[in-house]
């Protein structure tokens, strides 16, 4: 395994009969950063989730996680992986002391370490006067919760959690993926499923998005959004007089322009990774308004990535209503209304 890579999948491939749940995917994670798989349900995540863990055996292709085969050494993997599924199984008769003990003891830790590190996960994931309540009383997002303190009470080198906020009010979720973050601040590689894309692309380093089993797109959520959605500046000019009549392409570096009402132009700049210089325009009655970097891939989730996506402002029914902002995609492929995941 490469140097820093942790996790490594290459052409992995599930199948049930006639069905292709997985479909030749290559995946990575590094040390230390966290790598989301992002689909709908049914795309194949949990399935890649299952092979790396041992739990399933692929149909073709071969998986490595912290330098051993699952299929081969699944012991070995489990040591060093923390496992969150979408759906946590404890004894509900058991206290979340006795139930954390419980692992902690097939793990191989002692009672001194079990007594230490159940404190203080407890502690990390904001239930520090539950240790002795019977699990049975726990809410969803407890369970979660407790589900989360299990896996840091092992401190694994790799966490694999399954959905971990599927469950979870909005609120909740904010404060899980605060947790999610502090994995990576110990260290810890992790890698995420969720089909919640805003989750996503707020704590993942790199994002692999899945679509019908296979790997449609991959790579940090600002590379994807500047390769699919051609990411970068796109600058509303509003002006008068000769300025306004000469059209785009004034002043030095202004890059491609269009026309899009009388008095208003739109200009984007040569190239994409840099802020476009202030064009030379003359006099204008507005100052310039310059948009933020799209970095969201709201746009590659629903419509694909031959889709581009272009913010703009369409004004009111009078001169001086405000503006409201309109998405408005455009491309080859994006003629569907139908979502590209579905």
């Amino acid at each position: 395994m490469a140097e820093g890579v942790v996790i490594r999948a290459q052409e992995l491939t599930k199948r049930y009969g006639a069905t292709v749940a997985v479909d030749h995917i290559d995946l990575d994670v590094r040390t230390g950063e966290i790598v989301g798989i992002l689909g709908p349900n049914g795309s194949g995540k949990t399935t890649t989730i299952l092979m790396l863990l041992g739990l399933t055996e692929p149909t073709e292709g071969r998986a490595e996680v912290a330098g051993f085969d699952p299929l081969r050494d699944p012991l070995e993997v489990k040591r060093r992986v923390g496992y969150l599924p979408d759906s946590v199984g404890f004894y509900d008769g058991l206290s979340a002391r006795d139930n954390l003990a419980y692992t902690a003891r097939l793990a191989g830790l002692s009672r001194r370490e079990i007594d230490q590190r159940f404190t203080e996960a407890l502690a990390r994931v904001g239930l520090p006067d539950v240790g002795r309540d019977r699990v049975a009383t726990f809410s969803r997002g407890m369970r979660q919760r407790l589900g989360l303190a299990e896996v840091l009470m092992k401190r694994p080198s790799i966490a694999v959690l399954d959905e971990p906020t599927a469950t979870l009010d909005p609120h909740s979720t904010q404060e899980f993926l605060g947790m999610i973050r502090g994995l990576k601040a110990d260290g810890t590689a992790v890698l995420l499923s969720s089909h919640h894309l805003d989750q996503v692309q707020s704590v993942c380093d790199r994002v692999a998005l899945f679509n019908r089993g296979r790997i449609a797109l991959s790579g940090s959520v600002t590379d994807l959004a500047h390769r699919v959605l051609g990411g970068g500046y796109v600058i509303d000019v509003e002006a008068r007089g000769a300025s306004a009549r000469r059209g785009p392409g004034c002043g030095p570096g202004a890059g491609s322009g269009s026309r899009t009402l009388p008095g208003r132009l739109r200009r984007r700049p040569a190239r994409r990774d840099r802020a476009a210089p202030r064009p030379v325009i003359g006099p204008a009655r507005h100052p310039l308004r310059r948009a933020e970097p799209q970095r969201s891939l709201h746009p590659v989730f629903r419509r694909g990535p031959r889709c581009g996506v272009e913010a703009r402002h369409s004004p009111g029914s009078g001169s001086s209503s405000p503006r409201r902002p309109r998405t408005i995609f455009r491309g080859p492929g994006c003629g569907s209304s139908k979502p590209w995941f579905f």
